[in-house]
């Protein structure tokens, strides 16, 4: 059974993002941090490796997708409330991110989201019950 979860996202410039997520708060392990490479913290046992895109297809025979363009991946985070989904989106459209889509809120849960700078598509949500029975 899985213990950990390492998502891995190329990035065209690691400096660059490093500063951004840094301004929307996580912190990186300098253990697994190389001039190509850094392993941002989500929480416990969820971990973010930024790849440059050199580094990245080390790992696979596939082309790189151009997340500005198309969707490879769409990260869901649930966060405590919905004050930090909206303090979090805020934060990175001041990091340079932007908005992808409007906040939504369907009672049980209220989601919005941002993508950051290399277009990779970072949802929001926080849950305030379960979905009503269809």
């Amino acid at each position: 059974m899985a213990t950990n979860i390492f998502l891995n996202l190329p990035v065209r410039d690691l400096q660059k993002s490093v500063k951004f997520f840094t301004h929307l708060g996580y912190s990186f392990n300098r253990h697994y941090t190389d001039e190509s490479a850094t392993c941002m913290i989500v929480a416990e046992n969820i971990y973010v490796m930024l790849l440059t895109e050199e580094r990245f297809k080390q790992f696979t025979p596939k082309a790189i997708a151009d997340a500005h363009k198309m969707t490879e991946v769409l990260v869901c985070l649930q966060l405590e409330s919905r004050q930090a989904v909206m303090d979090m989106v805020n934060k990175a459209v001041e990091a340079g991110g932007s908005i992808y889509k409007e906040a939504q809120d369907h009672g049980f849960m209220y989601g919005h989201g941002y993508q950051d700078l290399d277009g990779h598509l970072w949802e929001l949500v926080h849950m305030t019950g379960a979905p009503p029975k269809h």
